[in-house]
């Protein structure tokens, strides 16, 4: 109870009417942490903290003009709003997968040959990271937003069960030059900025 927020009621309440001594009315706090908070009639000044509930009501009979007294009820309860809004990212451009997956094995096969580590064979790994990374452009990349990480490590999976060297540091390789142009690359394909 060391903070509290102002921001549901007033600090003050109106005074509450005159009561018998034998009838003081409670107001009782119902929050969303589940703890509960009691007041008697003498305390005017509220503040709250994660209140949802607040109802004012008197425990026994008071002056009325009905034969059954109707307690007191105030009732205040937050409301949350949420904004939902839906994004469709643009299918993939078979046109724009190839001329990247070309560009990218162009890439890839220059990095890869500075490399002493993959020897004869070469021109496998490049050829599985291509085919993996066509086949990620061709059916799910739909723009800036969609690159996933997922192919990459397919890559040095692959690459790893197949027994050939290397793989993590094709699957980086790879990894490194789609961050820097694929998104750029798309952008300058479709016109979009």
């Amino acid at each position: 109870m060391a903070s509290w927020n102002k921001a549901l009621l007033p600090s003050t309440l109106d005074p509450l009417p005159n009561f018998p001594s034998s009838s003081s009315p409670s107001l009782s706090f119902l929050t969303n942490s589940s703890s509960f908070y009691s007041f008697s009639r003498h305390s005017h000044s509220f503040a709250f903290k994660n209140s949802t509930i607040i109802e004012i009501k008197n425990s026994s009979t008071y002056p009325s003009t009905s034969r059954n007294p109707t307690p007191f009820l105030l009732s205040f309860s937050s409301a949350k709003f949420i904004c939902k809004a839906e994004y469709k990212f643009p299918d993939p451009i078979p046109e724009f997968a190839d001329a990247e997956t070309d560009k990218f094995r162009t890439h890839l096969l220059k990095k890869l040959s500075k490399k002493d580590i993959y020897g004869d064979s070469l021109e496998e790994v490049v050829g599985i990271c291509t085919e993996i990374f066509s086949t990620f452009l061709h059916t799910e990349y739909g723009g800036p937003g969609t690159l996933l990480v997922i192919p990459f490590i397919d890559m040095a999976d692959t690459l790893n069960e197949r027994g050939l060297p290397g793989g993590p540091q094709a699957a980086r390789a790879a990894v490194k030059w789609a961050q820097d142009h694929v998104d750029k690359d798309w952008k300058e394909w479709t016109g979009s900025s």
